[in-house]
């Protein structure tokens, strides 16, 4: 028992120091695994983020604000008003009342002969007296008419036949051609269009698009006189020279006339493969609608790949062709309505309801009082709608905002 007690208080003060020395342990701070950091800032708080932005809008084209421009001057005209601009009408020359006629029928415009140059006795007009006539034309208009002449140069010229105007005849494009290459029938063009414009005169029916490669072909003196490629190269070359003047150009006549006899006479019939209007033929039209200032005139050929029925000029398979296939968004005009080839399609006037049916947007027309008198019954009967002739009478505008006839 004596043994037992001493080892027990041995036990006893181990253990109390264990205690004191755990205590101190307790009290002691933890050391820290790196360096003391300080407290972080309060970080302010993120700017708010920007409202998206809407995407600006673009400027509208020149194109976009021609047709708000010709909408707008659509939507105040008369109906009487909208059928006048569908017909380029033939000048009735120095004693027909021109003014008078323009007033009644508020035509789109006058296509100028030969007889349009001269005055009541036959003698050539001075320059003065031309620009007169032509802007008492347009003083009895509401919207300002076109004037177009036929001026090819060759054997097809109106106005370069009057001295007081051009100081020669105008050469054909095969003259030029073979004196000066392609830079002397731009240079003429160029030369042309600034003279016609200084007259009054805004659109020339020309150039002839044509592929006719035979010297006995009708066309053949009228046309370049070479393959679709060469052709084309022609076309381009007048139809940007006439374009940089401010003229407008009218290619003729599609879909091709190659060796055609003369539709002015008697209905012609083509009979070539529809390939090869779109292997050769169709190039030059191409071409040349590329530009803004060109419009295209249909022809009175039957064209049998087309339609064997009719003659292009009053066949919606032309015009479908033409708008579908080629994608000209431009003007189409008919050739004269007078000639023998469609009168035997359309007798008393009803040639230009026909061809505003199928899809023309002008029709050149020496009887334009009977044929507009013809749209005003097709329209009282339903054969036409007021739609339709809206249609192509905003392309009419179009083309006058672009070539500064109408502002």
């Amino acid at each position: 028992m004596k043994r037992v007690l001493p080892i027990v208080l041995c036990l006893a003060l181990l253990l109390s120091g264990c205690g004191l020395r755990l205590e101190k342990v307790e009290n002691v701070p933890r050391e820290t695994t790196g360096s003391l950091q300080p407290e972080p800032l309060p970080q302010p708080a993120p700017p708010p983020r920007p409202e998206p932005q809407p995407e600006p809008v673009p400027e509208p084209t020149e194109e976009e604000l021609r047709l708000l421009r010709a909408q707008e001057i659509l939507d105040a005209m008369t109906l009487e008003q909208k059928i006048g601009q569908l017909f380029f009408a033939r000048c009735p020359g120095p004693n027909g009342g021109g003014e008078g006629l323009m007033a009644q029928y508020q035509l789109g415009g006058y296509l100028l002969f030969k007889g349009d140059f001269q005055d009541a006795a036959g003698n050539w007009l001075t320059a003065e007296q031309l620009t007169a006539r032509l802007e008492s034309y347009a003083d009895a208009a509401v919207i300002a008419p076109f004037f177009g002449v036929d001026e090819e140069g060759g054997t097809v010229t109106r106005a370069s036949q009057n001295p007081n105007l051009f100081p020669e005849k105008l050469r054909s494009p095969q003259k030029l051609f073979s004196e000066g290459g392609l830079e002397g029938i731009s240079q003429d063009s160029k030369d042309k269009s600034e003279k016609l414009l200084q007259y009054g005169i805004t659109v020339n029916f020309a150039p002839v698009a044509d592929v006719t490669t035979q010297s006995g072909d009708f066309m053949y003196p009228r046309a370049f006189g070479q393959d679709a490629a060469a052709t084309a190269e022609y076309v381009e070359t007048v139809v940007s020279a006439m374009e940089q003047a401010g003229m407008g150009a009218v290619l003729k006549h599609f879909p091709g006339y190659g060796s055609n006899r003369d539709t002015h006479t008697a209905a012609v019939v083509d009979e070539r493969p529809y390939a090869q209007f779109a292997e050769s033929d169709f190039l030059p039209f191409q071409t040349g609608m590329t530009h803004k200032n060109a419009a295209v005139l249909v022809s009175h050929n039957i064209v049998n790949a087309l339609d064997d029925t009719l003659p292009a000029s009053l066949s919606p398979a032309a015009y479908r062709v033409l708008r579908e296939e080629l994608a000209f968004t431009g003007v189409a005009l008919t050739d004269d309505l007078i000639m023998d080839a469609v009168s035997a399609y359309a007798a008393d006037g009803r040639a230009a309801v026909m061809a505003i049916q199928a899809g023309a947007d002008m029709v050149v027309s020496s009887d334009f009082e009977t044929e507009i008198a013809q749209v005003v019954l097709a329209l009282e009967n339903d054969e036409l709608t007021v739609e339709r002739i809206e249609q192509s009478v905003l392309r009419v505008l179009q083309w006058k905002l672009l070539l500064g006839v109408i502002a």
